[in-house]
């Protein structure tokens, strides 16, 4: 029987170095050598989830099919992928892999790379090159060494910073793919500060207007904007956003449709209903149905 979630599932890491980091490598190579640990960790990467913090996974070997937010992706060797503590994720099968990764909470994260992380959210698997993915996986080698340092006079900042280098060397890959000669526009630079403002506020500012007034502009004007840098309306990045929200909690909680329009600041309860179906074009409970088929 489903067991029964008033919210999504949150994955704590495995942190027994008490400095918000985790950093390890493992094996799922061969299934019939598995031991406890590693049976209770494939478990747990299988059941939708949310991690705990800023999370980095290294594939090494193997290949993996993940679920992030709804979009399923394979995944093949010497591929790396950032997954943000918002975005709920699944495992939905792996062969002869083994995976490093790293993670990280806000507090432990260089602040300039926090707000690069906001920035590429959501990020696709990413294939490395051989020459980085080379540089990756013996920085990840190295850190897991420093990590088993713990009477070291440095330890902690060892740790942070040996993973804070990692953490800078993914983000620059990412940004090399969508790099440009040319300085951001004021376009792009609106749209970027539209994105951020609305992750923070999608459930207490649902207008066009709300955002225009906070950014100091006109709602055409930063209509245009938004259109022109992202291709959609406010409105639409608006409802996007919600909606996401919605279909998280549907799928992943077992909280009514009318507790989640109330989660997600709707009292008028058919109103959220109506919008759901517009954006998706079925209805809440025909989602929630669906996807647990």
């Amino acid at each position: 029987m489903r067991k029964k979630n008033k919210s999504v599932p949150v994955n704590t890491m495995f942190d027994d170095f008490d400095e918000g980091i985790a950093i390890e490598t493992m094996s799922f190579e061969d299934l019939s050598i598995w031991d406890d640990a590693t049976l209770k960790e494939f478990e747990v990467a299988k059941q939708s989830h949310r991690e705990d913090r800023h999370s980095f996974f290294l594939l090494e070997k193997g290949t993996v099919h993940i679920e992030i937010d709804f979009q399923e992706y394979k995944i093949n060797h010497s591929s790396i992928i950032y997954v943000h503590p918002d975005q709920v994720h699944r495992i939905l099968a792996m062969e002869n892999v083994v995976v490093s990764s790293w993670a990280m909470n806000n507090e432990s994260l260089n602040p300039e790379y926090l707000k690069l992380l906001e920035d590429i959210t959501p990020a696709k698997p990413l294939v490395l090159k051989e020459e980085e993915f080379s540089i990756v996986s013996e920085t990840v080698s190295i850190a897991i060494r420093y990590s088993k340092r713990k009477t070291d006079k440095l330890y902690h900042s060892l740790l942070k910073d040996s993973c804070n280098a990692l953490a800078a060397f993914v983000i620059s890959q990412y940004l090399e793919l969508t790099k440009s000669t040319d300085k951001a526009s004021r376009f792009e630079i609106i749209t970027k500060a539209f994105r951020e403002m609305l992750e923070l506020n999608y459930i207490n500012l649902k207008r066009p207007a709300d955002y225009a007034q906070k950014l100091h502009l006109s709602i055409p004007y930063l209509n245009e904007c938004v259109k022109h840098a992202a291709g959609y309306s406010v409105s639409n990045h608006i409802q996007q956003r919600i909606i996401l929200e919605a279909k998280r909690l549907l799928y992943y909680s077992d909280q009514s449709v009318k507790e989640i329009a109330t989660a997600l600041g709707y009292d008028d309860y058919p109103y959220f209903s109506r919008l759901f179906t517009k954006v998706t074009g079925m209805t809440a409970l025909a989602f929630r149905n669906k996807k647990r088929d």
